[in-house]
């Protein structure tokens, strides 16, 4: 079935999903508020900034105006940075109530909103009043867009609280190369995709100073088990951070140099101060802003999350990376499975 479909979001992640689509034979429009960027992607078919040497097809439009872009669409697809989530929504809530419209509302967001600790799906229903939204869902997984743009094999998850809300996206993204599988656990899949960032800003680091694999193995598995820890004490599925949402997500992003979250802790490792990481990335790293937002809720729900915490501690220059390392191997003896 051939959808109209807006997109908002024009970075690696926003403009490959939209490449899907359009592959799919959907009639998708890409937003930007970047004109430029909207110029490059309709005359020279190319996003050079975030995808390097690939030409999009000439079926993808690119807008800087939202109100035309969304403009008689039937899913509308978020794939902004968290910390602009709201702030995006409500101008959409707007266009939908001047337009008289009800859509679907997607997001591939991976992030918690700061100081309210909301997830995206949260902060969506919040702003988007029921009259123009038909259902929210997540889509999300092991899914560099890099990769994506090559046509490899990638599977992902699309979770939405109503099963069929899930399987309607499942058939807009599903295709010989882009393998799609439903979720009605919409807290962990987010929780998921959130958490596995600041892991990936400690797995670069361990690997800018030196470490090896036994090492990131060791990051990875028991990083896995404080996002599930923190994900079930919300209600989430502990069976979801098993999947391609959870273990699948934290291995892609904990060990791709695409990955700007792990760009970003290798050159922490490599001795590179934040503040410079930051203004030489020329991108959103999501895992910083999650790293506070999952501190502060570790504290909140009294869950222990040493790993989550050290990476946090560092961030804010509490303590050097040598030092995090040292406090996390010298902590008391426990059982694997508490």
């Amino acid at each position: 079935m051939v959808e109209k479909i807006a997109v908002l979001g024009a970075g690696s992640w926003g403009s490959m999903l939209a490449n899907v689509l359009v592959e799919n034979g959907n009639e998708v429009r890409l937003w930007s508020y970047k004109k430029s960027q909207v110029e490059e992607l309709n005359n020279q078919h190319t996003n050079e900034k975030y995808i390097k040497n690939f030409t999009y097809p000439k079926e993808l439009v690119a807008y800087d105006d939202m109100k035309e872009a969304i403009r008689g669409v039937d899913d509308i697809l978020f794939v902004v940075p968290a910390q602009v989530t709201r702030e995006t929504a409500k101008k959409v809530n707007n266009i939908l109530k001047e337009l008289d419209m009800k859509v679907n509302i997607i997001h591939g967001s991976k992030g918690i909103e700061q100081k309210t600790y909301k997830r995206m799906s949260e902060v969506l229903s919040e702003e988007i009043d029921d009259q123009y939204c038909k259902s929210i869902s997540v889509i999300s997984g092991p899914s560099q867009a890099e990769s994506v743009a090559k046509h490899d094999i990638t599977l992902v998850t699309t979770a939405s609280e109503n099963i069929k809300d899930a399987e309607h996206v499942q058939s807009l993204f599903i295709n010989d190369y882009f393998r799609v599988y439903t979720n009605d656990d919409i807290i962990g899949v987010e929780i998921g995709a959130a958490l596995k960032n600041i892991i990936a800003i400690g797995a670069g680091a361990l690997y800018g100073l030196g470490y090896g694999d036994n090492a990131k193995a060791a990051l990875m598995t028991r990083g896995l088990a404080e996002i599930s820890r923190l994900g079930t004490s919300f209600g989430a599925n502990p069976l979801t951070f098993t999947g391609l949402s959870g273990f699948g997500d934290v291995i892609v992003t904990a060990t791709s140099s695409d990955s700007r979250n792990w760009r970003a802790g290798y050159q922490l490792g490599k001795g590179e101060t934040l503040d410079e990481i930051v203004e030489n990335m020329g991108m959103v790293i999501e895992g910083i802003a999650t790293a506070e937002a999952a501190y502060e809720l570790s504290k909140q729900r009294g869950i222990d999350m040493p790993i989550t915490t050290a990476i946090y501690k560092v961030l804010h220059k509490e303590i050097t990376i040598d030092d995090a390392i040292y406090q996390l191997m010298h902590r008391k003896g426990r059982a694997e499975l508490d």
